[in-house]
């Protein structure tokens, strides 16, 4: 016989809407993480089902309930299942987000930030979203929609309802997967824009922190693929080095010397005396984990070398007592500084070298 607290679950799915609202209002708090989450088993996972339906009706309190136990049920791998590889709730789940009117669209966020941690997340590049505000949206894929909310929508410039901030953890997890790394690093169709170029400015927004780690994840996974490393480096439409290097430098950069000062990047070039590191250990580590990626090849050792990336590593080394931050200085320190094996030219060029010093006659005086 179920218990009482399972029989409530059944309410979820009760013909009466006061019934069901009843059921909600009581079973948040059993979705919190822990063995409570149990009950959300009963019958073969029905709750789940009910909860997704749920997510669709137009009481904006009902709505708000049910997203919230699916976020919280996340937790549990089987129940994410569940919810991640429906398609129709996937794709009804990303066309609410980009409804500007829609007072739970970061809610919804955080629930398809959750859903990213399946592999199925991927579908949401076959995607094409309907009835969208053509002064927002240029394009009608998914993905693309999703980004421009992210870009236009911060500071609640589209709607007071949202920041999508949430959506930076969406790109960090979306982008862990070939898929998602490939998107952000290619210049997309409908704006001729890279991606990740869009999403840049963000690494210095000090009053979200949520945004801020969420591109500097998204910026460092996307570069576990090294063919593009130079090009992101070195196109100005992308810039991608300041953007790296600005959370990590504080005033210090007072102490490099003129050459170490002007070989930086533009943007790093005397920078104000109240300069600020970001606050985040956390995020200064995943700056740092990019540099390291960016090392992955000679030609982006020399490009960082050339910009003193080096000096400012050595600055940060000084401040910090972070274990993992020195640690990951001391590394990036070995990569940047040590000498370079001679190229297949410079060996070639060498031998030719050394071949016409044999062909030489030697005079003996």
């Amino acid at each position: 016989m179920p218990s009482e607290i399972e029989e409530l679950v059944s309410f979820l799915h009760a013909e009466q809407p006061a019934v069901r609202q009843i059921a909600l209002d009581n079973l948040v708090g059993f979705s919190a993480s822990g063995p409570q989450q149990k009950i959300f088993e009963y019958d073969g996972y029905r709750s789940i089902k009910d909860l997704k339906i749920l997510a669709r009706e137009s009481n904006k309190s009902i709505v708000q309930n049910a997203i919230t136990i699916l976020v919280n049920l996340c937790d549990d791998l089987k129940m994410r299942k569940l919810i991640a590889e429906d398609d129709d709730f996937l794709k009804f789940l990303v066309s609410e987000i980009v409804k500007l009117d829609n007072r739970n669209a970061d809610l919804m966020c955080i629930l398809l930030t959750n859903i990213a941690k399946d592999d199925h997340v991927v579908k949401i590049f076959e995607f094409e979203l309907e009835n969208l505000q053509k002064e927002v949206f240029k394009s009608n894929k998914a993905m693309d929609c999703l980004m421009d909310l992210f870009v236009k929508g911060s500071e609640r410039t589209l709607t007071k309802y949202a920041n999508f901030d949430y959506l930076s953890y969406f790109f960090a997890d979306i982008s862990r997967f070939q898929k998602g790394r490939n998107y952000f690093i290619t210049t997309q169709n409908y704006d001729n824009v890279v991606p990740i170029s869009k999403i840049l400015v963000f690494t210095e927004k000090y009053d979200s922190k949520i945004r801020r780690q969420g591109v500097a994840s998204t910026i460092k996974n996307s570069l576990f693929d090294s063919e593009k490393h130079y090009q992101l480096l070195t196109d100005q439409n992308i810039n991608l080095l300041p953007y790296i290097l600005l959370p990590i430098c504080g005033a210090e950069t007072d102490n490099l010397d003129e050459e170490e000062m002007f070989a930086l990047p533009d943007e790093l070039q005397l920078l104000p005396s109240d300069k600020k590191r970001d606050p985040s250990n956390e995020i200064i580590t995943i700056h740092l984990e990019s540099l390291l990626l960016l090392c992955s090849t000679r030609q982006c050792r020399e490009y960082l070398r050339s910009k003193s990336v080096y000096p400012l590593i050595r600055e940060l080394h000084k401040c910090y007592e972070d274990e993992l931050i020195q640690e990951l200085c001391d590394r990036l320190v070995q990569m940047l500084m040590r000498d370079e094996a001679p190229t297949t030219e410079e060996v070639e060029a060498f031998n030719s070298d050394e071949d016409s010093d044999d062909d030489k006659i030697v005079e003996v005086a």
